[in-house]
């Protein structure tokens, strides 16, 4: 049966460590993917927070454009594309639409649809999309789409996102380790 996968786009379809480049770049830093230890990062950067926020505001079409893929992403992709809907939620501002449509054509990703809902709020679009589990970086994203849809989410595992998970949200290294969670879940849910 075809399932409806709602996946966040950034630190989950594209590597976690994508912006790391730009923001040593622009700030004079040297961080690495372990050295964020929580989502928020002000602290990483030392700068007024509304500075941090100029500078995403003006770099995000950049970053979006240019991001790798998260490895293993476009080939389990791949393997669920034709068997199920895919569904990207993103919290990227909704002007940033055409700059994502091109990066998944240039990447060879499928999507069924792709919305930019501007925040991090994404249990209304999980709810009004009807997904039947979600994929996720952000730790309390994924416990609220948990609890509030009742679905499994996917949580992949980086620095910044190892707080405490409940057991409906299910923590993982990388995408083939996703892909053999959810195909056991498929069996059962079919």
């Amino acid at each position: 049966m075809k399932k409806r996968f709602g996946i966040d786009i950034d630190g989950t379809v594209t590597c976690p460590a994508a912006l790391l480049p730009y923001l040593n770049s622009s700030f004079n830093l040297q961080l690495t993917l372990d050295d964020i230890t929580q989502y928020d990062l002000t602290p990483f950067v030392n700068v007024p927070g509304e500075h941090l926020a100029q500078w995403f505001y003006e770099t995000e079409p950049e970053i979006y454009a240019n991001s790798p893929l998260a490895k293993g992403a476009k080939e389990v992709l791949h393997k669920w594309e034709q068997q199920h809907e895919m569904f990207f939620i993103s919290a990227r501002r909704t002007s940033l639409l055409d700059i994502t449509k091109e990066w998944f054509i240039d990447n060879g990703l499928r999507f069924d649809h792709i919305d930019l809902i501007g925040s991090h709020d994404k249990i209304k679009a999980a709810k009004q999309y009807k997904v039947d589990l979600f994929f996720e970086d952000k730790h309390d994203n994924a416990v609220m789409i948990h609890e509030e849809c009742q679905i499994p989410v996917i949580l992949f595992n980086t620095p910044y996102n190892q707080e405490p998970i409940p057991s409906g949200v299910i923590r993982v290294n990388h995408w083939q380790e996703a892909y053999a969670w959810v195909e056991n879940w498929l069996k059962d849910n079919r």
